[in-house]
């Protein structure tokens, strides 16, 4: 696959799309910038080589042209985080942006308008995609994020630039760390697949059980998983239209020689709220009006053990209702749990909206070997599926 190292981008104009979808506060500043400093190795690579950026990106969900989603308001931000002047432009293709384009010298930076305030952006107009084309020399995809949708600036444009596209850093290594828990990761592999319910897993799990040496499953799924195996699980989360599928499940892992770990014990809650009455039960013995909300005692140890026995580990989805402190231990252990290994020499992936915010939350950001930008397109790429903004460049 092409990166950033094919290229010399020196006199070149860089057309890059990053994912700068970053959450704004209402007085229009950037909450969390995860996502620019993301992107910040992509951008000083090509500036040093003598090049300069053209930066492409959406945010929000604009019905048109919204003043709110203008990426005029994290134009300065992303000046700070990149240590350069960045110029913006409020359009993405015409007469305005070409004039932008063509002015820009090496070394400099310029960030375009909302791709989203047209809609032909979503809709993967070809047109569009060509107007686009014409503001650069190399197309580069950095935007892991939206590497799962076929829009005009993920995966159309690549067409306009035959041998002149590549992965940026970022992307580059999202496909890396994926291709090592799914192809040449270093055995045992585990993967934690956490959340709330086993329908939203279903294809990971069908698609990682011929890769993986053990599963754990944790989260409200869990209790799918128990009560299809005549658990009493009490007010426990459950999708009784899975109990078939989950046994099906069991079923393929013994046959594949996957280890599946479920939690024996739990913490069960009276209510569903922080001060809750709270006591340890065995996982299939809960009675009536009591809820599972986390991972037990005995559960976080056998947890333990498993992850310190791999060396390719992916975590997607929390043990618990981690948003409540109370319910917060199970993640929390298996987070260090995580972070131990890791710095054993296991190369550990956390992916996915849940997990990437409990790691934020609890500090391991820095204590795992890398943390997924993309919640959609890491769950599709762990389905199996070739994502477009990633086939777009390899063809």
């Amino acid at each position: 696959m092409k990166t950033l190292n094919d290229f010399n981008f020196e006199n070149k104009k860089a057309l890059i799309r990053v994912d700068f979808n970053v959450p704004l506060n209402e007085n229009f500043e950037v909450t969390d910038a995860t996502r620019i400093v993301s992107a910040k190795p992509t951008i000083i690579k090509i500036l040093e080589d003598g090049g300069s950026c053209i930066l492409m990106s959406h945010l929000g969900r604009p019905k048109g042209v919204q003043d709110e989603f203008s990426l005029k308001h994290i134009a300065g931000k992303v000046a700070d985080i990149l240590g350069v002047e960045v110029n913006f432009v409020d359009q993405c293709v015409g007469e305005k942006a070409e004039t932008a384009a063509t002015n820009l010298q090496p070394g400099q930076v310029l960030l375009l308008e909302n791709l989203r305030f047209h809609k032909e952006e979503t809709a993967g107009n070809v047109a569009f995609a060509k107007q686009l084309s014409n503001l650069g020399d190399i197309y580069v995809n950095d935007a892991f994020g939206t590497a799962h949708r076929a829009h005009a600036s993920t995966t159309i444009v690549a067409q306009f630039f035959q041998d002149k596209k590549c992965f940026g850093n970022l992307l580059a290594q999202e496909i890396e760390s994926i291709g090592k828990v799914m192809k040449t990761g270093e055995k045992p592999v585990l993967a934690v697949l956490g959340g709330a319910k086993v329908s939203s897993k279903i294809t990971i799990i069908e698609n990682i059980l011929d890769k993986v040496d053990h599963l754990i499953i944790g989260g409200g799924m869990a209790f799918t998983f128990i009560k299809a195996q005549g658990g009493k699980i009490g007010n426990s989360i459950c999708e009784d239209d899975k109990k078939e599928l989950a046994l099906d499940i069991l079923k393929q892992a013994k046959e594949k020689n996957v280890q599946v770990h479920i939690p024996v014990d739990v913490i069960a809650a009276d209510d569903f709220s922080n001060d809750a009455n709270t006591q340890v039960l065995d996982i299939n013995k809960i009675p009536d009006g009591w809820e599972g909300v986390d991972a037990g005692p005995k559960s976080r140890l056998h947890f333990h053990d498993v992850v310190m026995d791999s060396k390719t580990i992916l975590w997607n989805g929390p043990l618990g209702v981690f948003e409540m402190e109370s319910f917060s231990g199970g993640t929390i252990a298996l987070g260090n749990s995580i972070a131990e290994a890791t710095k054993n020499g296991a190369f550990s992936l956390v992916g996915g909206g849940d997990s990437v915010a409990a790691v934020k939350q609890f500090g391991f950001e820095d204590k795992v070997s890398y943390v997924s930008t993309g919640g959609g397109a890491m769950l599709e790429s762990l389905e199996g599926k070739t994502l477009p903004g990633i086939a777009a460049i390899l063809e």
